[in-house]
């Protein structure tokens, strides 16, 4: 007996010069207000790894574990940070309130995520470093987190750790369903797999937790701080920042989630994991829900430069 493979659908094509030069096939799911399904496109009920998209269950995971994070620190509890100057200052400062250093970070020594910043970094002579890992205010946190208890902070990577379970634990309620597998994120940490839909419905959940509970916290803090969760040239800034309510986290692999405050929200997965399908499919999916603001069309726009002039873009194909 064969088991039928299951093309996904193009979620966005690649136009050069009038012709069509690539795809990008992928899964999608839209969620009404309601939490009922509205659209799916592909398989969203498939387990994927939502990877830097399952931050903010990774946060509320550490105010469960009693760690009192708030405003900015917690919003980079939750962040892709781009590594910009505030984004390090704070790491740096997180670590020290709790008697930690970078040399306690198992982030793997790394540039700044945001290209500019990158070349301003490199330029000043500095080389790839822990706290420059995107990821190191979540890991900065969790270590605290640890202090706190007294749990191993040699071993806060296993899954099998209490922090570890805290957050799988999380993600399971709030998704709605249960962990497919856990894998290893870019960063080191767990990484809790879950199909489209209920990484939608996770969202979903952060934006409208009742207030104060760890989930609302996140969400609230992410919300307020949006640069401190990726940065000031980035789309889930301009997202949160410019539609207020929302809830917006990109992951790697070409994977966004999005919640809108009265419920309504959506998750992706480009399934070759290219970054640029990610404004593009984005932006369409935002006006599925309802929303038009000039913050979809800034965030929709993927040019493709042929001898440093605009000859095509990369459009949504839904």
């Amino acid at each position: 007996m064969t088991t039928e493979t299951v093309i996904p659908p193009v979620l966005a094509e690649v136009v050069r010069s009038g012709f069509v030069e690539g795809h990008h096939r992928g899964s999608l799911v839209v969620l009404a207000a309601d939490g009922g399904v509205e659209l799916a496109l592909g398989d969203p009920a498939a387990p994927v790894f939502p990877r830097s998209s399952n931050k903010p269950m990774q946060a509320a995971a550490v105010l469960r574990a009693g760690l009192d994070l708030s405003g900015e620190r917690l919003a980079l509890a939750a962040a892709s940070h781009s590594g910009e100057g505030f984004h390090l200052d704070l790491v740096r400062k997180m670590l020290a309130e709790h008697g930690l250093t970078p040399a306690d970070l198992q982030t793997p020594p790394d540039l700044p995520l945001d290209p500019a910043e990158a070349e301003t970094y490199l330029a000043a002579g500095h080389v790839r470093d822990r706290v420059t890992m995107n990821c190191s205010g979540k890991h900065a946190a969790m270590l605290a987190a640890c202090r706190l208890n007294g749990w191993d902070e040699a071993t806060y990577l296993d899954p099998a750790h209490p922090l570890q379970r805290l957050v799988h634990d999380g993600v399971e309620a709030a998704a709605g369903e249960p962990v497919a597998t856990v894998g290893t994120d870019g960063c080191g940490a767990p990484l809790m797999a879950i199909s489209l839909t209920g990484l939608a419905r996770a969202f979903r959940t952060f934006v409208l937790a009742e207030p104060g509970t760890p989930e609302r916290r996140v969400a609230d803090a992410m919300r307020a701080h949006p640069e401190y969760v990726a940065g000031t040239r980035r789309p889930d800034t301009w997202l949160m920042r410019e539609l207020p309510g929302t809830l917006s986290k990109m992951g790697a692999e070409a994977v966004q989630a999005v919640a809108l405050p009265d419920g309504r929200a959506l998750a992706f997965k480009v399934d070759d994991g290219a970054a640029r399908a990610l404004g593009p499919v984005l932006a369409r999916a935002l006006r599925l829900l309802g929303v038009d603001a000039p913050v979809v069309d800034r965030i929709g726009s993927a040019p493709l430069l042929g001898g440093a002039e605009r000859v095509g873009e990369v459009r949504a194909a839904f």
